[in-house]
């Protein structure tokens, strides 16, 4: 069976910086997309960051220059290292996994960024 298991949220103030991680098993790691979406308060969830198979990366406009996603392949781990969080960041970050009808989702973790 396919797992995501995303850790490394929590409570941060305004301006300071998070590292998510998102370990994975059950799958070949290096030959998928993989990314994190998030979902705030009364919003649908969108896209945040996607890293290929060939290390090709996408942001959200509204986290370039903040974030940055990354992979270990060796580690079956895809990360999402989050700097100068605002109170918008607010949101449960997901990660997932293309393929399939619908990829693979991970059950969420909270971050909470406090003004």
């Amino acid at each position: 069976q396919v797992q995501l298991v995303e850790s490394g949220g929590g409570l941060v103030q305004a301006g300071g910086s998070l590292r998510l991680s998102c370990v994975a098993s059950g799958i070949i790691f290096r030959r998928n997309t993989m990314g994190w979406y998030r979902r705030a308060p009364g919003k649908q969830r969108e896209l945040v960051a996607v890293i290929t198979d060939a290390y090709t990366t996408n942001y959200a406009d509204s986290v370039k220059g903040r974030f940055t996603i990354s992979r270990d392949n060796a580690k079956n781990t895809v990360y999402l290292q989050m700097n100068s969080l605002k109170p918008e960041d607010t949101a449960v970050y997901y990660c997932y996994k293309e393929g399939g009808l619908r990829g693979d989702w991970g059950q969420g973790t909270q971050v909470t960024v406090s003004s």
